[in-house]
């Protein structure tokens, strides 16, 4: 129903639509719930077994809304196959653990989400894989992490939480002179702002229960990329068994469907609240690439053209004080992307795990706060921020 010369916006609105046999199908596709499918006869069975006829046969390997999924997640990433997943985190893991094996180094972002971080520094070298972290926007720095054995690098398009712009395409350029994998997280982005495929990226994941599913109300994740590394990561995930459930997958192309709509609010409002607080006498520190004070402020332009999202954090001076007053208006909630605005608390949720002189490191101190800004109307947004302020 769809082709890759319509826009994105087409291609998210469209995704689910398949053609089915019958003088009338439903507009939405419905909910496969059963556990196993019957066959015919044995030839009908091995023809499932093997792959060469597409066919569902048990939930852990995969349900007919989950199949939808992921052929509309790969459409609007541009990759040749996607695999779905339980949570971002088995997505992640199953990206990973499909290239990676016991005596290979990874080259990973030490500002990566932190149970990424986690899982890297804690559970990898459990299993004889050595990590290295580094500044991903320094390239000398990055470039001299590189060993024999490097298999794999490992970034996010726009970080967490500081919103951090690694270059992609000269990554990418670094890791494919090293037979390595360029692995990036498009979480915080979505595609309808940035494909990182289009710029090297051989595996794109997601927790898609942030900005592809857009209302708090679906779990699981995503990874994109290469039809050969997708099937290394699907045996992986089957073995692990981190299948994503039907409904979670129905859930998310119901709210894939308006990612394009969506993105342009969040990303207009984004910006609009990052330069009001970019210019309040109580906020120390505004993070937003938008801002022409941002580190990568130029590179951000050529890389995000439609915007950024939004995603920004900010240390307001005293943060408990701000979140009781916004009480009842924006609420603290440990997640992100939904299409109304919250905030979170890096310092005690997000990066929790990492130790905490590498949060201080990094700059997640305990009055930094993440604003995941929603598609509310703006004068009532700022309203509601501006008031909290002088209220603090």
């Amino acid at each position: 129903m769809s082709t890759p010369d319509y826009d994105l916006t087409t291609l998210a609105a469209r995704a689910g639509e398949e053609a089915r046999p019958g003088a009338s199908v439903p507009l939405v596709e419905p909910i496969y719930q059963s556990t196993v499918y019957a066959f015919p006869d044995l030839d009908a069975l091995e023809r499932a077994m093997s792959g060469e006829e597409p066919s569902s046969f048990y939930y852990r390997n995969g349900t007919p809304n989950a199949a939808t999924l992921e052929r509309a997640l790969a459409s609007l990433e541009g990759t040749e196959a996607a695999l779905v997943a339980g949570s971002g985190m088995a997505a992640i893991s199953a990206a990973l653990l499909g290239v990676l094996r016991a005596g290979d180094h990874v080259v990973a972002d030490a500002r990566v989400y932190g149970v990424t971080y986690a899982l890297l520094a804690e559970e990898f070298p459990r299993l004889g894989i050595t990590v290295t972290f580094v500044d991903a926007c320094d390239l000398p720095e990055v470039e001299a992490a590189f060993r024999p054995e490097t298999r794999m690098l490992h970034v996010e398009s726009l970080t967490n939480p500081l919103l951090t712009v690694p270059d992609v395409p000269r990554l990418a350029e670094l890791a494919h002179a090293r037979e390595a994998v360029l692995s990036v997280d498009n979480t915080f982005a979505s595609p309808a702002v940035f494909r990182p495929a289009r710029h090297g990226a051989d595996l794109v994941t997601h927790s898609v229960s942030k900005y592809l599913s857009g209302h708090s109300t679906a779990f699981g994740g995503v990874v994109c990329g290469r039809a050969d590394l997708i099937a290394a990561a699907r045996t992986r995930l089957l073995r692990l068994g981190g299948t994503m459930s039907a409904f979670d997958a129905w859930m998310t192309l119901q709210g894939l469907k308006t990612l394009g709509l969506r993105m342009r609010a969040h990303s207009g409002n984004a910006q609009a609240v990052a330069d009001v607080l970019a210019n309040h006498p109580r906020v120390r520190a505004v993070y937003h690439p938008g801002l022409t004070g941002h580190p990568q402020f130029d590179l951000a332009q050529d890389l995000f053209p439609n915007g950024f999202g939004g995603m920004l954090s900010a240390d307001i001076g005293d943060a408990p004080a701000f979140v009781r007053a916004l009480a009842g208006k924006i609420p603290l909630a440990p997640s992100l992307a939904d299409v109304v605005s919250t905030l979170s608390w890096p310092w005690g949720t997000s990066h929790r795990a990492l130790p905490e002189a590498e949060r201080r490191r990094l700059g997640i101190t305990p009055n930094l706060l993440r604003l995941s800004i929603g598609i509310e109307d703006i004068g009532d947004l700022l309203s509601d921020i501006e008031g909290a302020l002088e209220a603090g």
